[in-house]
């Protein structure tokens, strides 16, 4: 099976978009290849946190990931800081990773926007995230076009470092998830789904009760025409409605549209669509409120797993350099 590699920041809140957009292809996919699937805590730290911030999301996420599914009996899913091995070859990498490199990654510019203090790992973090991928000889790394170009800053800084000592890392591909959605904004239709919208009614949260939901699709923006089709590009709102409801429903969203002729029957097939996928899901979190010592075992299992191949890796990384090998 091929070995795939795929990460998510330890932030809170997460929404629709995030459980459409990449959790459920994780879920999916735990039988179709070998997964290793991190929480990426230390990448949370490249902007500046409370005391205890990152901690506390580390195990809300932990739990709300295997509400939706994850199974560390089908996966090996851990967080990033409990195996030190990617903090190891982050610095390896680092030292085979340009300034001009990081110079051109494009989210860097993006995530410095108007911030007054911007710390040297947010310059840096592409080093990690491409020791990440190295650490578990990963053939496939699921991801969107947005961060297409880490995964070629990966690749050419394994070439660079397969080439000054020897044979050492799996050069890895891209992989556009298949059934990946394209959730927007139930306001913004232009503009992706996220916590941090100036508004939370265009942002459906794992945690809105089904009354929350409803509500949020009902007044979701669409446009002045009452034609339903799939089209982006010229009808963004009717578009985003659609390709919610083919997701949740395992359907094709220019099919649905031909289904109708109205968009007040749309907003609430969407909505109860959208409720009935996260019911199993808010409840087996209920569950997990209980049990807070079972979310922590199943760290550590997936912890025990992942450190297993990532220590093979970095001391073959070691070794090649030449340096001197305990």
């Amino acid at each position: 099976m091929a070995r795939v590699f795929s990460a998510i920041q330890a932030t809170g809140g997460l929404h629709l978009g995030n459980y459409l957009g990449a959790i459920k292809a994780w879920v999916d996919g735990q039988d179709e290849a070998d997964c290793f699937y991190a929480i990426a805590d230390l990448h949370a730290l490249t902007i500046p946190k409370e005391r205890g911030e990152v901690g506390a999301h580390t195990l809300e996420l932990a739990k709300v990931l295997l509400a939706c599914g994850l199974d560390v009996n089908r996966c090996t899913f851990f967080v990033q800081s409990h195996v030190r091995e990617h903090s190891e070859l982050a610095w390896l990498m680092q030292c085979v990773t340009s300034m001009g490199e990081l110079n051109r990654m494009t989210q860097f510019k993006d995530k410095t926007q108007n911030r007054k203090f911007i710390s040297a790992g947010l310059f840096t973090y592409p080093a990690l995230q491409s020791a990440d991928i190295l650490l578990y000889d990963t053939d496939k790394v699921p991801v969107g076009e947005d961060q297409r170009q880490h995964i070629e800053l990966a690749r050419d800084t394994a070439e660079r470092f397969n080439s000054r000592y020897g044979e050492t890392f799996v050069l890895p591909v891209a992989s556009i998830p298949r059934a990946a959605a394209r959730v927007m904004d139930l306001q913004d239709p232009t503009s992706k789904m996220s916590k941090s919208a100036a508004s939370e009614a265009g942002t459906i949260f794992l945690s809105d009760d089904p009354k929350a939901i409803l509500k949020k699709f009902k007044r979701a923006v669409t446009d002045s025409e009452s034609e339903v089709r799939f089209d982006f590009a010229e009808k963004p709102g009717v578009s985003n409605l659609l390709s919610i409801l083919g997701a949740a429903t395992g359907s094709d969203p220019a099919s649905i549209a031909s289904g109708y002729s109205q968009y007040g029957p749309l907003k609430v097939d969407a909505a109860e669509a959208v409720i009935e996928a996260l019911a199993p899901i808010q409840a087996r979190i209920a569950e997990l409120d209980n049990d807070p010592s079972g979310v922590r075992a199943a760290l550590k299992t997936g912890a025990d797993k992942a450190r297993k191949v990532a220590g093979v890796v970095v001391e073959r990384a070691k070794t090649n350099i030449g340096l001197l090998v305990d």
